[in-house]
């Protein structure tokens, strides 16, 4: 139907846009921080934080919404069901990793951390850029 042909294209533009923003943090805005400083490190931390919130939330938010909506249009679709259990993966290595990272790295700055937080963000850079393959292989 048309109303799905919409909802998938709104998922697959935001998946798409998280894809490229990861691939942007992982490769560019994550070796950065290192090189901030300890002095002003954490108030650089915080203000990414805060700032990182308002492209990041509301896109993952609706990836998430959408891509239950789409499950339950298409239930038995298997493309839908791994698409859903990618996004869940995504959400809990995102509070449960790399959160609590960035929480410490907002008391100060611990090389162990952001080595640790480059590291672990491979696994959101590979399901993103994998789900967005698969996305655009079914679209």
């Amino acid at each position: 139907t048309s109303n799905m042909s919409l909802l998938f294209k709104i998922h697959l533009f935001l998946s798409l846009y998280m894809t490229g923003l990861i691939w942007f943090v992982q490769v560019v805005h994550y070796p950065l921080m290192g090189r901030v400083g300890t002095e002003r490190f954490t108030t650089y931390e915080q203000g990414h934080t805060r700032l990182t919130f308002w492209v990041t939330a509301p896109p993952m938010l609706l990836e998430l919404a959408t891509g239950i909506a789409l499950l339950c249009f298409s239930p038995f679709s298997v493309v839908f069901q791994v698409n859903l259990a990618g996004i869940v993966l995504l959400w809990a290595s995102t509070f449960f990793v790399q959160v609590p990272l960035h929480n410490q790295l907002s008391e100060a700055f611990r090389s162990s951390a952001h080595r640790r937080l480059m590291n672990t963000n491979w696994v959101r850079t590979v399901l993103w850029t994998g789900r967005g393959i698969v996305l655009l292989v079914v679209a």
